[in-house]
This record gives C-alpha cells, structure tokens and sequence, in this order.
C-alpha cells in the first residue's frame, strides 16, 4: 500500500506558478501509475494529470496541456504537479492518487489510493 502526504498548497495570484509535491510512503512506489485530481467548490473532481510508473509516459486533461506538468523521482518516492500561468478557474483542493495498473487513466475509479488533498487558492 503506498501512503500519501501532500505538500505545495496555498494562495497564489493570477499568473503565478505553484509546484505540489506528493510523498509516497511504502515500498513498491516503482509499481504504481500516479495521478492528479482537483476538486473545486460545488463541483465534482476532476482528473488533471496521470505519469507512467516509469516516468516516460504522461497524460493531461486537454485544458491543462501546456500549463500543467506532472512529474515523478521514483527514487525519492515522489510525484509533482508544476502549475503554471494560473487562473482563478485553478482554485480547488488538488489530489495525488495511486493506480496499481499499467494504464494511464483518468477516472477516478481507477486509482486505488488516495492523497488527503490541499487546497490550492488562485486570486485574481
């Protein structure tokens, strides 16, 4: 089982970067697809980003491409979410979770962990 602990929160302005960092305790986090998910006030989560277990492959919602890059160090048991040019549409609590496929999914049924969230404030 692999344990998250998420860090990189916080009130930024318009145009702003923000990094987030995920910490993944256990063992095995080599073997795990890890994902990004945001959730803004009154609205469902969203996928925002998933990295293969290698690194090598990345997958993005279509209105993130370009502003957002999810990373991985595997080991330092990491994952990141650099966001960039940020819009107030940006602001909700952002998610890292664990998918233990190979696939690069976007749902959420397809993640198996989850990372207790922090809130990310984009002022305008």
């Amino acid at each position: 089982q692999v344990q998250r602990v998420e860090s990189g929160g916080g009130v930024v302005q318009t145009g702003d970067s923000l990094r987030r960092s995920c910490a993944a305790a256990g063992d095995n986090f080599r073997r795990y697809t890890m994902g990004w998910f945001r959730q803004a006030p009154g609205k469902e989560r969203e996928f925002v980003a998933t990295i293969s277990r290698s690194g090598i492959s990345t997958n993005y919602a279509d209105s993130l491409k370009g502003r957002f890059t999810i990373s991985r160090d595997n080991d330092k048991n990491m994952v990141y979410l650099q966001m960039n040019s940020l819009k107030p549409e940006d602001t909700a609590v952002y998610y890292c979770a664990a998918d233990r496929t190979f696939g690069l999914g976007s749902m959420i049924h397809e993640y198996d962990y989850w990372g207790q969230g922090t809130q990310v404030t984009v002022s305008s």
